[in-house]
């Protein structure tokens, strides 16, 4: 079955599945932790976000599988 725009339903891809549920995951420990981080603990969380974000966009797109 495939929702609209034709792309695959979320539950047949998995990878997406799984660099999604790490995104939030990761968005969700930063957020509860953000007042006690140091800068430089802020600084290397924030890469981490943008790194799974350029993954999600990566898989989600089919430009290339994402890096191990």
């Amino acid at each position: 079955m495939t929702p609209r725009g034709g792309a695959p339903e979320r539950r047949h891809n998995y990878t997406l599945r799984e660099i999604l549920e790490e995104l939030v995951g990761h968005a969700r420990d930063v957020a509860s932790r953000a007042k006690s981080m140091t800068p430089e603990e802020l600084e290397r969380a924030q890469e981490r976000l943008e790194w799974l974000a350029d993954e999600v966009w990566r898989v989600a797109t089919e430009q290339q599988t994402p890096a191990e």
